[in-house]
């Protein structure tokens, strides 16, 4: 994670984890995660080992290791190969996670994470949109549609497997794309979805 100035192209911040050898050898770095800003200052990285970790943007140094604010597990404890989607309501910040073990709904407070809730059901990198959260399960499961504070799901809109792809929602509607990148078919299938 860097961060640079705007006027010289100055690197001012960075992020490595102590153990950024160890995740190298065993291809369990954080390189296929990206980060969500939490508001006021702070990044919440996943990583292929399974472990969320919390950045206070205010004392990262450049060519410091390790610093992180706190480590929490990610669903399952499996790595995170999605971003997560961060939510104010109430007063309260929350953070949802979904990689290939479930999905997981996450108070952000003192600098940590604290799990409210997790299901089984697998997911790409969530989306919030109209007070709902929307995760859609790759191994052909659906679109899963949830109440973002209790976890509780509201609806499964039925799709096909899929590789990476996340739920766009736009003007009262959903578009999810089916299949995957890696397959190189010229034809494919979008879902779109909208209230009757």
């Amino acid at each position: 994670m860097l961060e640079l100035s705007p006027d010289a192209g100055q690197l001012l911040k960075s992020y490595t984890p102590e153990n950024e050898e160890d995740l190298d050898a065993g291809d369990t770095d954080l390189s296929s995660a990206s980060p969500a800003f939490v508001p006021p200052h702070f990044v919440v990285q996943g990583g292929k080992d399974g472990l969320l970790r919390v950045l206070d943007l205010t004392t990262l140094e450049v060519g410091r290791k390790g610093s992180e604010a706190s480590i929490g597990s990610a669903p399952g404890g499996t790595g995170v190969f999605t971003a997560p989607a961060v939510w104010e309501s109430l007063g309260e910040t929350w953070v949802f996670v979904a990689n290939s073990a479930g999905t997981a709904g996450y108070v952000f407070q003192n600098a940590k994470l604290e799990r409210h809730w997790e299901n089984e059901s697998s997911g790409t990198s969530p989306v919030l949109a109209g007070g709902l959260l929307y995760v859609y399960d790759p191994d052909g499961e659906g679109l899963n549609v949830y109440e973002p504070e209790s976890g509780d799901q509201v609806a499964n809109l039925p799709a096909g497997g899929g590789h990476w792809s996340s739920p766009i929602v736009i003007n009262g509607r959903i578009a999810l794309p089916e299949g995957s990148a890696n397959d190189h078919m010229t034809e494919g299938v979008l879902n779109i979805y909208r209230l009757p």
